[in-house]
């Protein structure tokens, strides 16, 4: 089997996806635009061959470099980078080497737009928040708030995390919205929903099924924590709660996802909101369709004893599981930002969850306004450790 792996060298933790494919005997074909003498020794390892671009931006660079592999290797069987970034690139260089095995470059807008994705949830009966698309213009808005009230969410359409995503209080913040974005065509307003995120991750094989899943929690809101610079911590869970697994699966099937790890985000209601559930409802968010980011494959791997990293590239490689899961914990991840003075020092927080620590690193600038600037990363057995963990660290002077 060829697999073509696009920028496997970020993030930096992607080499593993690599390193299982040759396990399983793959000709791994990495393509990135950095020098080959500065791919990390493990991701050296783990390629057959690698293709430098001066960027991944310039499609026809990136097309030769498949191209090439093509010509030495045999037929393409797989393209992939697991990233939300080249999720386009990806379904067009599978259109034009005719590689079956993902999403062509006429189905990639349904996983990228959000306007897109409602059809599909509705299609599996998963609940969503009610939306109307900026470029309906803004008497269209004000009456769709009439409907819903205040406050809404506007976000880009297409786009990744919370970047550029705002939260409107009122019919005067709506129109300084218009008046002062002039992409606001490209938007997408919602009404606003009170709950907690959880993500549904998962990894199904080409008849849409879950060889593998997982739950995680994030207490505040991503876009909370860019905007208003708070610390991030997020928790995957011991066990996926029953009806986030019920609507995840069915967003799988409504969405036809084949042969894809994939982050799916649903609210766990706080308040009942008529029309979609009571307080301890799911409620669909937004689809991924790539792993969830940052560690947190890593701490997945670290709270259900397994590597998922192996078991994609089982589905890549045999379309079936090969590797088992042990011993469950809570898997939490806390986060400090260097603006702020904190009561516990690094080493204090080192010396006190040291033993359960299985992560403690400084973030890259790149993902450091989500992520925070430093990590810990602990395993734990019971919520309450969760809870006594996320206070020690994030509390201030």
């Amino acid at each position: 089997m060829n697999v073509v792996f696009i920028s496997p060298h970020f993030p930096h933790t992607y080499w593993q996806f690599c390193d299982r494919l040759k396990r399983n005997g793959a000709n791994v074909l990495g393509i990135a635009d950095t020098p080959y003498e500065n791919l990390p020794a493990e991701l050296k390892g783990a390629l057959t061959d690698y293709y430098r671009v001066d960027t991944l931006e310039d499609y026809d660079s990136v097309y030769r470099g498949v191209a090439f592999f093509a010509s030495r290797y045999g037929r393409i069987d797989w393209i992939e980078s697991n990233n939300e970034y080249w999720l386009e690139q990806d379904a067009r260089l599978r259109t034009d080497f005719n590689v079956c095995s993902g999403v062509k470059a006429d189905g990639v807008e349904d996983f990228k737009e959000k306007s897109a994705m409602k059809k599909f949830y509705a299609q599996g009966g998963v609940p969503t928040a009610r939306q109307i698309h900026g470029r309906q213009g803004r008497e269209a808005v004000v009456e769709f708030s009439h409907l819903t009230g205040f406050p809404l969410i506007a976000k880009p359409d297409v786009g990744v995390g919370a970047s550029d995503t705002h939260k409107i209080h009122d019919e005067a913040e709506l129109n300084a919205f218009f008046d002062t974005n002039p992409h606001s065509a490209d938007y997408v307003i919602e009404e606003f929903i009170t709950g907690n995120i959880y993500s549904y991750d998962a990894i199904c094989n080409a008849e849409s099924e879950p060889l593998f899943e997982s739950a995680t929690w994030f207490p505040p809101s991503i876009m909370d924590i860019v905007n208003k610079r708070l610390e991030l911590s997020y928790v995957v869970q011991k066990e996926v709660p029953a009806q986030l697994r019920e609507l995840g699966r069915r967003t799988l099937k409504a969405f036809g996802v084949k042969s894809r790890f994939v982050h799916f985000e649903f609210f766990c209601l706080t308040r009942e909101h008529k029309g979609l559930g009571k307080v301890g409802d799911f409620v669909g968010l937004e689809v991924n369709m790539r792993p969830a980011g940052g560690y947190t494959p890593d701490m997945i791997n670290y709270a259900h004893s397994t590597d998922v990293y192996k078991i994609w590239a089982d589905v890549v490689c045999f379309n079936e599981r090969r590797t088992d899961e042990g011993e469950q914990f809570y898997c939490a991840y806390c986060s400090r930002r260097d603006i702020y003075d904190y009561a516990h020092s690094h080493e204090e927080v080192r010396q006190r969850y040291g033993q359960g620590m299985v992560m403690c690193e400084r973030m890259p600038d790149v993902l450091s306004g989500a992520m925070g600037n430093q990590m810990y990363t602990v395993k734990l057995r019971t919520q309450q450790e969760v809870d006594e963990f996320i206070e020690f660290v994030t509390k201030k002077k």
